[in-house]
């Protein structure tokens, strides 16, 4: 199934005018005025569009070591699984799906995905679309696949694993240590993740938290019960603070929830505060391109106006 990706750019909804290249009779100055316009125009569509690269990055993946026969019965219940995921995903954040097959139980198959809880529907549907499509090839002709993407999570197997608690660590990552790491940012660090970690009786799968510039989030798969995702979560937070140690950022995931934080960025939209520095950098760098090459346009254009002007002169 091939990957959903968003445009870059969108400009197709803008009805531009035809340029008309009858120089001797125009402005120039005009001309100028148009071109800058279009260049302020083209400049908010891509400041303003956003990216969904940074919620498509891989963080990990796992397969089955069994494998299915290509044109069986089981391929064709894989196929239809993951068809069901993307679908679904449009319309809603978390959903599991059972597909039994008449023939043999064996071939009976459980799946599920489940997005960041602050994930539009629109975003969803092109993270699950894209981790979909990375199963693919990831796991070509697994009976089974787990993918954790930055804004998503998709797994599938012939083996249940719905409703059922795990704690496995499956992913730890530390940023570097702060030398001289002030007692204050410890404070602050342990504040959010105690948030996080707390529970007021209530079901609460997504959750964020921030203290001065310490941010933080954790998420449960939905799957489970609200006693079983407090106690995954209140695991993972414990690794974390354990074993991160004085990190300017940390993240600890579990099979079935996960908890991060970074000191100097703001979760939203991935927890890698690199990822939308890189992003940022690519959008100016396209934006400083077109600015370049539309000056040349504008110098080439009034350089053609005065020739024909200078054409139009010897001719009267």
């Amino acid at each position: 199934m091939p990957a959903i990706t968003a445009p870059v750019i969108l400009i197709a909804s803008h009805k531009a005018k035809p340029f008309n290249l009858s120089l001797p009779g125009s402005n120039s100055s005009n001309m100028s005025l148009t071109i800058t316009a279009f260049v302020s125009l083209l400049t908010i569509s891509l400041l303003s569009t956003p990216s969904t690269s940074s919620l498509e990055s891989f963080v990990f993946g796992g397969c089955s070591q069994l494998k299915y026969i290509s044109g069986s019965p089981y391929e064709s219940n894989v196929n239809s699984l993951l068809t069901s995921l993307v679908n679904s995903a449009t319309f809603t954040n978390y959903n599991n799906f059972t597909v039994q097959s008449p023939s043999s139980s064996q071939d009976t198959l459980y799946g599920l995905f489940q997005c960041r809880g602050d994930l539009s529907n629109g975003d969803c549907a092109r993270c699950v679309a894209s981790a979909v499509s990375q199963l693919g090839t990831l796991c070509l002709d697994s009976c089974g696949g787990a993918l954790q993407l930055d804004g998503c999570f998709v797994k599938y197997d012939n083996i249940s694993f719905l409703g059922v608690e795990d704690k496995t660590v499956v992913l730890r990552k530390c940023g570097p240590s702060i030398n001289g790491y002030e007692s204050d940012a410890f404070t602050r660090r342990d504040a959010v993740l105690d948030y996080l970690g707390a529970s007021d009786e209530s079901y609460k799968p997504y959750r964020v938290g921030g203290s001065g510039d310490v941010n933080g989030v954790a998420q449960c798969v939905q799957d489970l019960s609200a006693t079983e995702c407090q106690d995954c979560i209140s695991d993972a937070v414990g690794r974390l603070k354990t074993e991160c140690g004085p990190a300017a950022w940390g993240q600890m995931y579990l099979a079935k929830c996960y908890v991060r934080f970074s000191e100097r960025g703001a979760h939203s939209h991935g927890g890698n505060d690199n990822n939308n520095d890189d992003e940022i950098e690519k959008t100016l760098a396209i934006l400083i391109g077109l600015i370049a090459g539309v000056s040349l346009l504008i110098v080439f254009l009034s350089c053609l106006r005065n020739a024909c002007e200078r054409g139009k002169d010897g001719k009267y």
